[in-house]
């Protein structure tokens, strides 16, 4: 685990140096390390010893690129409606019900749906799995995750 992890964590600064040198918006580049690392998580369950550090490369790779190309998209207001929804989601959806952000001015659109409630088992503290959608110049991408309350009430994503 912790050497998937460590791969994972390498995987995802390449990119991020990647995307920091080349001079993109912050937008793109937090996309990138975000992608780059879920990217390199889910590579990382996938074969086992060099097969699944080759995954863990190509989901990094992959994530890096689709994380940028969202991160690049997703204008401030944007992000605003998406943390807003995604926070008050978890707090308040029972399982299965979705919630929906817009942006008219952008056009682009998301929505969060909690898919499983558990407790972290290191804090006790209530989990929240979901599923996110985000739509951008028409097209759709989707996620899935896992978020914990933290102490002051804030969601965090924790994978």
């Amino acid at each position: 685990m912790i050497k998937n992890l460590v791969t994972v964590v390498v995987f995802g600064a390449f990119g991020f140096g990647l995307t920091a040198c080349s001079g993109n918006d912050r937008n793109e580049t937090g996309g990138a390390v975000i992608g780059g690392v879920i990217g390199g998580l889910l590579g990382s369950q996938i074969g086992g010893g060099k097969g699944r550090v080759a995954a863990s490369a190509a989901g990094a790779a992959l994530g890096v690129f689709l994380g940028s190309r969202i991160g690049k998209k997703l204008d401030k207001v944007d992000k605003i409606h998406a943390a807003q929804t995604h926070q008050s989601a978890l707090e308040t959806n029972p399982v299965g019900q979705t919630s929906s952000w817009s942006n008219p001015d952008s056009g682009n659109s998301g929505t969060v749906t909690p898919t499983r409630t558990l407790a972290s088992a290191d804090t006790g503290q209530p989990c929240r799995e979901y599923q996110q959608t985000v739509t951008i110049d028409g097209k759709t991408e989707q996620a899935y995750g896992r978020a914990c309350r933290q102490p002051d009430g804030s969601w965090q994503i924790v994978n």
